[in-house]
Protein backbone atom coordinates (compact mmCIF):
# COMPACT_ATOMS: atom_id res chain seq x y z
CA UNK A 1 0.00 0.00 0.00
CA UNK A 2 0.87 3.13 -0.85
CA UNK A 3 0.07 6.90 0.43
CA UNK A 4 -0.03 9.96 -2.45
CA UNK A 5 -1.56 13.05 -2.93
CA UNK A 6 -4.97 12.80 -4.97
CA UNK A 7 -5.48 13.19 -8.48
CA UNK A 8 -8.07 13.89 -10.75
CA UNK A 9 -8.07 10.11 -12.39
CA UNK A 10 -9.43 9.43 -8.69
CA UNK A 11 -12.65 11.42 -8.32
CA UNK A 12 -14.88 9.03 -9.34
CA UNK A 13 -13.05 5.61 -6.90
CA UNK A 14 -12.74 8.52 -4.75
CA UNK A 15 -16.15 9.43 -4.19
CA UNK A 16 -17.91 5.35 -4.37
CA UNK A 17 -15.11 4.73 -1.53
CA UNK A 18 -16.56 7.61 0.13
CA UNK A 19 -20.54 6.66 -0.62
CA UNK A 20 -19.98 3.32 0.65
CA UNK A 21 -17.97 4.17 4.22
CA UNK A 22 -19.90 7.43 5.18
CA UNK A 23 -23.89 8.13 6.08
CA UNK A 24 -25.49 9.99 3.50
CA UNK A 25 -25.46 13.08 5.80
CA UNK A 26 -21.79 13.19 6.27
CA UNK A 27 -21.50 11.90 2.58
CA UNK A 28 -23.44 15.23 1.44
CA UNK A 29 -21.17 17.41 3.83
CA UNK A 30 -18.29 15.82 3.00
CA UNK A 31 -18.37 15.97 -0.63
CA UNK A 32 -19.07 19.97 -0.35
CA UNK A 33 -15.86 20.06 1.24
CA UNK A 34 -14.25 17.59 -0.65
CA UNK A 35 -14.65 19.82 -3.96
CA UNK A 36 -13.79 22.92 -1.60
CA UNK A 37 -10.43 21.75 -0.55
CA UNK A 38 -9.49 20.36 -4.27
CA UNK A 39 -10.02 23.92 -5.39
CA UNK A 40 -8.01 25.21 -2.64
CA UNK A 41 -5.15 22.96 -2.42
CA UNK A 42 -5.29 18.72 -3.84
CA UNK A 43 -1.98 18.40 -1.63
CA UNK A 44 -4.02 17.82 1.23
CA UNK A 45 -6.10 15.41 -0.21
CA UNK A 46 -4.33 11.87 0.25
CA UNK A 47 -5.02 8.56 -1.38
CA UNK A 48 -4.04 5.38 0.16
CA UNK A 49 -4.06 2.70 -3.18
CA UNK A 50 -3.38 -1.34 -2.47
CA UNK A 51 -1.11 -3.26 -4.99
CA UNK A 52 -3.66 -3.98 -7.79
CA UNK A 53 -3.70 0.24 -7.94
CA UNK A 54 -7.29 0.48 -5.83
CA UNK A 55 -8.21 3.34 -3.79
CA UNK A 56 -8.62 1.54 -0.35
CA UNK A 57 -8.45 4.84 1.96
CA UNK A 58 -8.87 8.87 1.63
CA UNK A 59 -8.14 11.32 3.89
CA UNK A 60 -9.48 15.06 3.40
CA UNK A 61 -7.14 17.59 5.17
CA UNK A 62 -7.28 21.69 5.20
CA UNK A 63 -5.41 24.27 6.27
CA UNK A 64 -7.11 27.83 7.88
CA UNK A 65 -5.01 30.61 9.63
CA UNK A 66 -2.30 28.53 9.95
CA UNK A 67 -3.75 25.53 11.63
CA UNK A 68 -3.76 22.06 9.85
CA UNK A 69 -6.92 19.81 10.32
CA UNK A 70 -7.46 16.32 9.67
CA UNK A 71 -11.11 16.92 7.87
CA UNK A 72 -12.60 13.60 7.32
CA UNK A 73 -10.82 9.97 6.85
CA UNK A 74 -12.53 6.84 4.88
CA UNK A 75 -10.79 3.26 4.55
CA UNK A 76 -12.52 0.49 2.71
CA UNK A 77 -14.42 -1.74 5.02
CA UNK A 78 -12.10 -4.84 3.78
CA UNK A 79 -8.90 -3.17 4.45
CA UNK A 80 -9.38 -2.01 7.59
CA UNK A 81 -7.64 -2.31 11.42
CA UNK A 82 -4.46 -2.70 8.35
CA UNK A 83 -2.72 0.43 9.31
CA UNK A 84 -4.07 2.37 6.46
CA UNK A 85 -5.70 5.08 7.98
CA UNK A 86 -2.62 5.83 10.37
CA UNK A 87 -0.65 5.80 7.01
CA UNK A 88 -3.22 8.29 5.95
CA UNK A 89 -2.47 10.53 9.12
CA UNK A 90 0.86 10.18 9.58
CA UNK A 91 1.42 11.72 6.01
CA UNK A 92 -0.68 14.47 6.62
CA UNK A 93 0.94 15.73 9.51
CA UNK A 94 4.04 15.38 7.51
CA UNK A 95 2.44 17.65 5.32
CA UNK A 96 1.44 20.04 8.05
CA UNK A 97 4.78 20.12 8.83
CA UNK A 98 6.05 21.29 5.87
CA UNK A 99 4.02 23.79 5.94
CA UNK A 100 4.69 24.72 8.94
CA UNK A 101 1.15 25.11 10.67
CA UNK A 102 1.22 26.11 14.06
CA UNK A 103 -1.15 23.82 15.34
CA UNK A 104 -2.98 20.29 14.05
CA UNK A 105 -6.27 19.86 15.14
CA UNK A 106 -8.99 17.02 14.22
CA UNK A 107 -12.44 17.84 13.29
CA UNK A 108 -14.90 15.70 15.15
CA UNK A 109 -18.20 15.77 14.92
CA UNK A 110 -21.33 13.39 14.65
CA UNK A 111 -19.41 11.88 11.54
CA UNK A 112 -16.53 10.56 12.91
CA UNK A 113 -16.83 9.70 17.10
CA UNK A 114 -16.33 6.46 15.66
CA UNK A 115 -12.55 7.37 14.41
CA UNK A 116 -11.39 9.49 16.98
CA UNK A 117 -9.63 6.15 18.54
CA UNK A 118 -7.45 5.97 15.94
CA UNK A 119 -5.83 9.83 16.08
CA UNK A 120 -6.05 8.98 20.27
CA UNK A 121 -3.27 5.74 19.12
CA UNK A 122 -1.19 8.23 17.41
CA UNK A 123 -0.60 11.01 20.21
CA UNK A 124 -3.47 13.35 19.85
CA UNK A 125 -5.54 13.86 22.69
CA UNK A 126 -8.91 15.46 23.93
CA UNK A 127 -7.45 18.92 23.63
CA UNK A 128 -6.62 18.26 19.74
CA UNK A 129 -10.28 17.69 18.87
CA UNK A 130 -12.19 20.63 17.33
CA UNK A 131 -15.83 19.70 18.17
CA UNK A 132 -17.86 22.16 16.42
CA UNK A 133 -20.70 22.73 13.52
CA UNK A 134 -18.03 24.49 11.89
CA UNK A 135 -17.51 23.02 8.05
CA UNK A 136 -14.49 24.10 5.39
CA UNK A 137 -15.59 27.55 3.80
CA UNK A 138 -14.51 30.09 1.85
CA UNK A 139 -14.36 33.08 3.89
CA UNK A 140 -14.86 36.70 2.12
CA UNK A 141 -12.22 38.77 3.03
Amino acid sequence: MRIRSFKLSDYVAVTQLLMEVLSEACFEETMEAFARQLSWDCELVLVAVDAEDRIVGVLIGTIDDNMGYYYRIAVAPDCRRKGIGKSLIQTMKQRFLQRKVSRILINADKHNEMVLPVYESLGYCANDFMRSSHRLKIVNG
